[in-house]
């Protein structure tokens, strides 16, 4: 993943703690009160996110904000 960016890793640290809870992209999207489409755009890192909707997510996997951003530059 070195050459990845910083939105396709944090898609992808969402995606592994998305999994790590046994949730569907449909229950995260629902607990994030946002649109399963969304959270899959958001997963494969092809669209940007606001602060807000990090917050939504990350409150729907009960972890905080921090911890979407810890991955490797």
């Amino acid at each position: 993943m070195k050459n990845i960016n910083t939105i396709k890793k944090l898609g992808y640290k969402i995606r592994i703690l998305r999994k790590e809870k046994k949730y569907s992209q449909e229950m995260l999207a629902e607990k994030a009160d946002l649109n399963r489409v969304f959270i899959g755009l958001v997963e494969r890192g092809t669209t940007n996110i606001t602060v807000k909707n990090l917050e939504s997510i990350a409150n729907a996997l009960d972890i905080n904000i921090k911890e979407l951003f810890e991955f490797i530059l």
